[in-house]
């Protein structure tokens, strides 16, 4: 089967109280796959920095802008079905911060495309304990590693040289 083979960039995006940005969304194309929750990114253009990247695909998907967008902290091979396309793409991600406690009320995406304007359901900022109880409870939060690796980073900060987290396999499968 072909694939669309790709660099992609991702953010974890954290408030002041060390919440989680994290995006509902579902494949329009297989409503059989449920909801899950997952990290603002997407797709690389030509030559443009995993970083500059993160920080666009966050404004596209939720209208955030002007965050302290840092260095790449993980990296993953991520292979998926979604919207009946293959991928198969190198995932760069990065942690952002930004000031204050954002208002809830504002999600204003700055430029969705059709499927991820059909994908997406909503967004929540998220505790780590709450994203614990979350994935205890059946919940799917992509990068299923998350919950394991965000209290290291908010410990320690991030790595000389981003972590490699390997391939996720298809996250979708049962």
């Amino acid at each position: 089967m072909w694939s669309l083979r790709r660099e992609a960039a991702r953010a974890v995006l954290l408030d002041e109280a060390d919440r989680v940005l994290l995006l509902e969304a579902s494949d329009p194309a297989d409503p059989g796959k449920g909801t899950w929750w997952e990290l603002p990114g997407g797709g690389m253009e030509p030559g443009e920095p995993s970083g500059e990247a993160a920080a666009r695909e966050l404004f596209e998907e939720t209208g955030i802008a002007g965050v302290d967008m840092g260095g790449c902290v993980w990296q993953h091979r991520a292979r998926f079905t979604f919207a009946g396309f293959r991928f198969d793409q190198q995932e760069h991600i990065h942690v952002a911060r930004m000031a204050g406690r954002p208002d809830e009320s504002e999600y204003r995406p700055g430029g969705l495309e059709a499927i991820e304007a059909m994908a997406f359901k909503g967004w929540q900022w998220w505790s780590l304990p709450d994203l614990r109880r979350l994935v205890a409870g059946g919940g799917r939060v992509i990068p299923p590693w998350l919950c394991d690796q965000l209290p290291s980073y908010l410990t320690g900060g991030g790595p000389g040289e981003p972590i490699d987290m390997g391939e996720l396999g298809d996250v979708f499968r049962s």
